[in-house]
């Protein structure tokens, strides 16, 4: 399960080395932080063996922005104050994007933005990581020691571009719809059970059920290799062998698929292993067993974006969708309208669905 926690500034060690990049580049960094410190303010923060590794600051905001030549009127947006997570090459940067974007969707900011300088290659990369997900430079922002930040906003009304820049959204007019099946141990690591209801929590708190946007998923089952990027895939974990599978298997979440691979799409183990491991919840030594003696896998790779707010019962599922208990549950081709009816069951928001 995800680790981070909402802690207020004043119980944060502002002398941490993990701040050093943050004063070095802001003056009067440190006064902000103490200023946040007396309102009692908070960020999400993550410690591993006590150290603090990542920190995100977010503010919800209603002025006008003011950048190099041109302002921008006031406007409900959801500000981005402080990103930074210690080192790249880990998930813990979608940690924090999937935090900003779910909260965004759900206390309605029709606009995010963040601003940062770009004058170093680590800089850089994180202003790549925000365009990534649908974050266009609207201006510059100057600076009193005659530097200017980059100001990058996301429009969350505007869906323009690929799959990934639109996430979290789903576009329901593409692509074909599924019902995929996941054992119950790998449905937990890769979509954790507890849904949070969203009005409880202030904008900092924890909206979103999962660690990472990306996920991969590796199997066997028939009929996979039909697959194509813009599929809609509806996860349904399988029973826990606790009761019934009528009550105990249920539908939790929509995904969209980017990529779809098979053995052919890798020139060794390892290639298999790095582009694996990341995403998925399997172990090294499983993948590596099964580049090569079950060489006739499907690798999918896929953006989680809805959870449902309801899980649906595989009986309801019967008796109100109309999926045949005979059926192959594995991997099973869902009709447009079945798709809606399994979206309705389980009280996806509709603001995350366009189309």
């Amino acid at each position: 399960m995800d680790n981070l926690i909402l802690k207020h500034f004043s119980d944060i060690e502002l002398k941490d080395t993990f701040f050093d990049s943050l004063r070095n580049n802001y003056v009067g960094f440190d006064d902000w932080f103490m200023r946040k410190a007396q309102a009692e303010e908070k960020a999400l923060v993550y410690y591993d063996g006590g150290q603090l590794k990542d920190f995100l600051y977010l503010k919800d905001e209603n002025e006008e922005l003011q950048l190099e030549g041109k302002t921008l009127p006031a406007q409900k947006r959801l500000k981005v104050g402080t990103f930074k997570i210690e080192r790249r090459g880990t998930n813990r940067g979608e940690r924090f994007m999937k935090r900003i974007l779910d909260i965004a969707v759900q206390f309605d900011f029709p606009e995010v933005y963040v601003t940062l300088f770009d004058d170093t290659e680590e800089l850089m990369h994180l202003r790549h990581f925000f365009e990534k997900y649908g974050f266009v430079e609207v201006g510059r922002k100057p600076h009193a020691d005659g530097r200017s930040e980059s100001v990058l906003l996301r429009d969350m009304t505007k869906h323009v571009g690929n799959i990934v820049n639109n996430y979290p959204f789903i576009n329901r007019s593409t692509g074909n719809k599924y019902l995929l099946s996941i054992k119950p141990d790998y449905h937990t690591k890769l979509f954790p059970d507890s849904i949070l209801q969203t009005e409880q929590y202030s904008i900092l708190q924890d909206v979103s059920p999962t660690n990472s946007i990306n996920k991969i998923y590796i199997s066997w089952m028939e009929g996979l290799q039909n697959l194509k990027p813009l599929d809609k895939v509806i996860i349904y974990r399988t029973s826990d062998g606790k009761g019934s599978a009528a009550y105990r298997s249920v539908v939790s979440s929509v995904c969209t698929v980017t990529e779809v691979k098979t053995i052919n799409d890798f020139t060794n183990v390892d290639e298999f292993i790095r582009y694996a491991n990341r995403y998925s919840v399997f172990a090294e030594h499983d993948l590596q067993c099964w580049y090569n003696a079950k060489p006739n896998f499907i690798v999918i790779k896929m953006l989680y974006n809805i959870a449902f707010r309801k899980k649906v019962i595989r009986k309801d599922i019967i008796e109100q969708v109309g999926i045949p208990a005979d059926a192959y549950w594995g991997f099973l081709a869902l009709s447009e309208t079945q798709f809606s009816q399994l979206l309705t069951l389980g009280n996806a928001d509709g603001r995350y669905i366009i189309n």
